[in-house]
This record gives structure tokens, C-alpha cells and sequence, in this order.
């Protein structure tokens, strides 16, 4: 693809602007902030098309653009830490309120354990979980060997897993 037309920047931008923005939200820590970067992706995207080679999804593509962008961002600015708050669990319809409430509990506190974790962790472990990425992918988004990229993972759930036995989970 050489050039990108209208229609085609508004179907990318429906099928992969959540993950986009997310990611940038992820990478920024704040609304505002992750805004900027997702539509600054897009943008690249759109007049940088002829340099999709193909080699990944079009989705690690947008995802690299995002990931430069905003690291392009936070050499410029500095940022508060806060926690990413999101759901690891899916709720089912037919379970009472408060399970679902110690879900959600659960999932944060997890999630909260992860935001702790140094960022080389982190990142590979919010790349898999989140975003259901193969490892081939994360690899080449980091650009990282494979085998690196199974190493953190290994690394940050064991991590996750000791944290989690801390505070009597089991």
C-alpha cells in the first residue's frame, strides 16, 4: 500500500483506535495526553503508509508508530506515575454483585502489582495480556530478540505471582 485514502485512514481508525489509544494510555498515564499521541499516530500512518512493508500486522505497525511517538512525548515532558485501571477478568451476567465486585477488586490489585513492575516487564506483560500480542510481535514492537521477550514475560509473572502470594493470594 503507497497511499492511503480517506476511506481506508476512517476503517484503520475504527478497527484499530481503541488498541492505539490504549496503548498510548498505557505508555503516557494520562487521557489528554494519549489523545495527542493516537491521533499523531494516525496521522504518521496516514502519510507514512509507503513505508508499511508488510513484515507485520498492520496493527504492530500502528502500535510502533504509537510507541515512538509517545516515548518522542516523554523525552519532553515528565510523568506522574498513577495506576492503569482496566479489567484482566471478564465478568459473567450470572453472577452475583459482589463477585463481581471481588473481581474487580482482584483485577486491579493485579493490575496494580503490574504498574509496579520496571517497564521492560511491564510492557511485554500489558503486550501479552492485554493485548493478546505473539511474541514475534512484541519482539519486533521492542525490537528485542524473541527469546528476550520470553524471558521478561517469565520474569514479570513470577514477579506478579510472588506479589500475589504477599498479600495472601494464593
Amino acid at each position: 500500500m503507497t497511499i492511503m485514502d480517506s476511506q481506508t485512514l476512517d476503517r484503520i481508525m475504527n478497527e484499530y483506535g481503541n488498541d492505539v489509544w490504549n496503548y498510548a494510555y498505557f505508555l503516557t498515564k494520562q487521557h489528554a495526553l494519549a489523545d495527542d499521541i493516537a491521533q499523531e499516530a494516525f496521522i504518521k500512518a496516514y502519510y507514512g503508509i509507503h513505508t508499511f512493508r508488510g513484515q507485520a500486522t498492520l496493527k504492530t505497525w500502528l502500535l510502533t508508530i504509537t510507541r515512538h511517538t509517545a516515548f518522542r512525548y516523554k523525552q519532553a515532558f515528565f510523568f506522574r506515575k498513577v495506576i492503569l485501571k482496566d479489567k484482566l477478568l471478564a465478568s459473567s451476567s450470572n453472577r452475583s454483585a459482589e463477585a463481581e465486585y471481588l473481581d474487580e477488586l482482584y483485577t486491579d490489585e493485579i493490575w496494580a502489582m503490574i504498574m509496579t513492575l520496571p517497564s521492560k516487564f511491564r510492557e511485554v506483560l500489558v503486550l501479552d495480556l492485554y493485548y493478546e500480542m505473539p511474541m514475534r510481535e512484541i519482539a519486533e514492537l521492542l525490537h528485542i530478540a524473541t527469546g528476550t521477550v520470553k524471558s521478561r514475560l517469565y520474569r514479570a509473572r513470577k514477579k506478579v505471582q510472588n506479589m500475589l502470594k504477599e498479600n495472601g493470594y494464593e
